[in-house]
């Protein structure tokens, strides 16, 4: 449990974190910083970003659809 605790406190922004995400999704990530993002970035923030991500993911795939779809 306090390893957890010790994981939230981490102090890497909110912003470097969307940046991390953004770069999972894309698939393309350099081992030296993949390893950096998982000492530095605080879980919480990974979470909330991950459900942002999926969520603008799944809008632009649903416009996309629509566009297509419409014409």
């Amino acid at each position: 449990m306090s390893d957890l605790r010790e994981a939230s406190r981490r102090k890497a922004s909110f912003g470097a974190t969307m940046k991390a995400v953004f770069w999972s999704f894309f698939g393309v990530r350099k081992r030296k910083d993949y390893e950096s993002d998982a000492a530095g970035l605080n879980p919480v923030h990974v979470i909330i970003a991950g459900i942002l991500g999926a969520l603008i993911f799944i809008a632009i795939l649903i416009t996309i659809v629509k566009l297509v779809v419409a014409k």
